[in-house]
This record gives C-alpha cells, structure tokens and sequence, in this order.
C-alpha cells in the first residue's frame, strides 16, 4: 500500500473516533442534566414591546375535601426507595434519577425524567415523559397518558409504584 492510502486510512479512523467520542459525551451530558426546554417565544422576543396582560384575579381555592376512593399519596411498593411516598395534590409528580423529580429513584434501569403522574381534578393519569426502558402497567408498556385508579400497579424500572389512600 502507498503511504498516501495510509495515511488516508489513518485520518479516516480517526474521523469515526472522534465522532464516537462527541456522540459518547453528547449522551452523558443528556443523562446528567436532562434535555434542554425550548424557551417560550415570548421569552426569547424580549426586545419586541408587546401589549401587557393582566390574568384576572383568581377567586381563594378552598381545600378540596377527601372523597371515599381519592388516593392521598404515591407510594413506592418495590425496588430501592420502597416505602418511600408523596403526598399527592394539584400538581404533577415527576419520577425519576434526576433532581427535579419529586422522588429521586436510585434504580439504574430509570431514566433521569421518567414518568409523570398528574390529574385533571376527577381521575389521576401517568405518563411516560420519554424513558428509556419504558413505564408499565402490567405487561402493557405505556406511550401516552393513561388513566390510574387507586391501587393500580406502576412499573419504572426494577421499581413499582402504586397510587394509595
């Protein structure tokens, strides 16, 4: 061979490894700190002057009675945080191993933001939020908000949650 395909060969090899590299640090990076948000547009327009509104004032929440059947919190059953829980209420619960989560799982089979358990006042939901291995009821893996009830069995990883009064 002449030394120019070498040398071509050589340059090659390296191009692949450094893409390797980039891609490998790219992955890590996602997995400490999580997936950049898009910023609102209004929030990224601040130069433009835009007419100001004032949201209308809203009327004092009284404290929503506990009816028969309303689960109170989210409890881990199984895996390395069990007997772990959370107090439910209006807002969404976020699991996973990342900071903002309202449980922090120690469970290498859970993404950094895993799955996301909210209400619309009446019924509770969960969502995966883009893991990687994928949330459960049952057998049935779970792509889009499914509605849980008290009792029912949530799988992230090795660990199980379950919604309870």
């Amino acid at each position: 061979m002449s030394e120019l395909t070498l040398t071509l060969i050589k340059l090659g090899f390296l191009a692949v490894l450094w893409i390797f590299v980039l891609s490998a640090v790219s992955v890590i990076r996602t997995d400490i700190f999580g997936t950049k948000v898009p910023k609102p547009p209004a929030a990224r327009s601040a130069s433009t002057p835009k007419k100001r509104v004032t949201p209308p004032a809203a009327a004092p929440r009284k404290p929503r009675k506990s009816q028969r059947g309303t689960p109170q919190t989210l409890y881990i059953v199984s895996g390395p945080n069990a007997g772990q829980s959370v107090p439910l209420g209006d807002e969404p619960i976020l699991l996973g191993r990342g900071t903002d989560a309202a449980i922090r799982l120690n469970d290498d089979y859970v993404s950094t933001r895993h799955a996301r358990f909210s209400t619309n006042g009446q019924e509770w939901f969960v969502d995966d939020v883009g893991s990687t291995n994928g949330t459960f009821i049952g057998s049935q893996r779970i792509t889009n908000p499914v509605p849980i009830t008290l009792g029912t069995q949530v799988r992230l990883g090795k660990t199980i949650v379950e919604l309870r009064k």
